[in-house]
């Protein structure tokens, strides 16, 4: 990983920008990196199929790097943009994929330059209306903008009841407001492209308890709990989540709908 800080126009505005933005996720990047579920290679290649050229995808966003890897292997070169310098840090490492610590909404990339930008469950993050002026500005003409949010896995009935509740009611003061959008799965928020009706996709793994409790541990919620209230909530939760689950070591798969909205500039 290059990992390298990298400004474009005033340094000083730009690392304001940085320092100013909401961050939820670095006290808890290596957790992050490790328990996170990966999109499936279908979500991908649709994607990168879009693209009238796949000289240069931008990632936006990053976090550690899942997204940017997936699309290492289907572009010529990713750029991968997020303002968390230890996101940054545990970010996967890929011989094509260039680490930048700075913000979507003011990124270091040339005019016309990228064939695809990509925000993973994180443009609820974003100030909407400089991050698409952004986007129009870095893109080719007809570039694909794709954007995408994941709700609650389910498993079975039973472990699905357990969780929604400790999401609702237990950890649901703690979210803050902008978690609200990945619940409607972005369909509330504006979207000034030519949007395209995607296809259905579904992204899926296989955990025994000690991963979904891993999962939930990311979860930025959680750790606001733990802040204000000095106790962990997933230590009470483990018990009735471990009645549903059965055997701790036994393996299940867990589905999480993914909700893409696709489309291209003009």
């Amino acid at each position: 990983v290059r990992g390298e800080t990298i400004f474009a126009g005033s340094p000083g505005r730009c690392a304001r920008e940085i320092m100013a933005f909401k961050d939820h996720f670095s006290q808890q990047s290596a957790a992050y990196a490790r328990y996170r579920p990966h999109y499936p290679a279908a979500l991908f290649d649709y994607i990168a199929g879009l693209a009238s050229a796949t000289a240069l995808a931008w990632d936006c966003g990053t976090g550690s790097g899942q997204v940017a890897a997936a699309l290492a292997p289907r572009f010529a070169r990713v750029v991968a943009t997020d303002p968390s310098t230890n996101q940054i840090r545990h970010a996967t490492p890929c011989p094509n994929v260039e680490y930048r610590v700075e913000a979507a909404e003011r990124s270091s990339l040339a005019d016309a330059s990228a064939d695809v930008a990509t925000v993973a469950q994180a443009l609820h993050w974003l100030d909407l209306p400089r991050f698409y002026a952004e986007a129009a500005r870095v893109l080719k003409p007809g570039g694909v903008v794709a954007v995408w949010s994941y709700g609650l896995f389910r498993v079975h009935p039973a472990v699905d009841a357990v969780v929604d509740d400790f999401y609702r009611r237990t950890v649901g003061p703690y979210w803050p407001p902008e978690r609200r959008l990945i619940d409607t799965g972005y369909r509330t928020l504006s979207f000034p492209f030519a949007e395209i009706a995607p296809p259905a996709f579904i992204m899926t793994a296989e955990w025994d308890l000690a991963g979904v409790i891993g999962y939930l541990s990311t979860w930025s919620a959680v750790r606001r709990y733990r802040e204000q209230n000095g106790r962990d909530p997933l230590a009470a939760l483990e018990a009735p989540l471990a009645a549903a689950w059965g055997s701790p070591r036994t393996g299940k798969i867990l589905q999480w709908p993914v909700y893409l909205r696709v489309g291209r500039t003009p």
